[in-house]
């Protein structure tokens, strides 16, 4: 038995794969679309076999995957963190000025928030994104062969501007690897 594959939503298909192209060497598959449900995407396969599926629907976004999640599961940390992700999508808009979340409320930069037309900055979203975490599937771990190999992806990836959320180390359960966000935010760990 193998996991076939693992499937993530994405508002942009084209620059995911690209990503996983370009920095795990994956094969992107031809676009697939159904015009009935609105539904696009694409797999990416990778060298062992392994494959994502890259999938897009206008209707879905962060606000809808979190709010399909049952009530029953979810804590009230993760209710807040929901709130506040959709306080700061493009459903709702804040100003740029918001510096972080904690502790349940906003806390502002150089001036108040407003909540009518200005969107969130990239940076401030991918702040918060880095540092949330959720019940369910948390992260995809590519293997690479070697540490240096783990270190200079890494460094390309910085060099590149991709987001890094943690630098390569040793981690306590002896994995020797880094952490990166890919162009929407999902966790990918780099190991040996």
């Amino acid at each position: 038995m193998k996991i076939e594959h693992v499937a993530i939503w994405a508002k942009d298909i084209d620059k995911v794969c690209e990503f996983y192209r370009k920095y795990f060497g994956g094969v992107v598959q031809p676009l697939y679309h159904n015009p009935a449900k609105q539904f696009t995407s694409r797999f990416v396969t990778f060298e062992d076999g392994a494959r994502l599926e890259i999938m897009h629907r206008p209707d879905i976004d962060v606000w809808t995957v979190t709010s399909l999640q049952s009530n029953t599961h979810r804590s009230a940390n993760e209710k807040m963190r929901a709130f506040f992700r959709f306080l700061t999508s493009d459903v709702f808009h804040v100003k740029q000025s918001i510096a972080s979340v904690a502790t349940g409320r906003l806390r502002t930069g150089m001036t108040e928030h407003e909540t009518v037309g200005h969107k969130v900055s990239k940076q401030l979203q991918t702040e918060k994104d880095q540092h949330a975490e959720h019940l369910g599937f948390t992260h995809v771990s590519f293997s690479v062969g070697s540490k240096e190999k783990v270190d200079l992806l890494t460094k390309e990836m910085s060099d590149d501007g991709i987001t890094i959320v943690g630098q390569p180390r040793t981690t306590g359960d002896g994995y020797y690897e880094s952490v990166v966000l890919d162009p929407e935010g999902n966790r990918i760990e780099i190991t040996v």
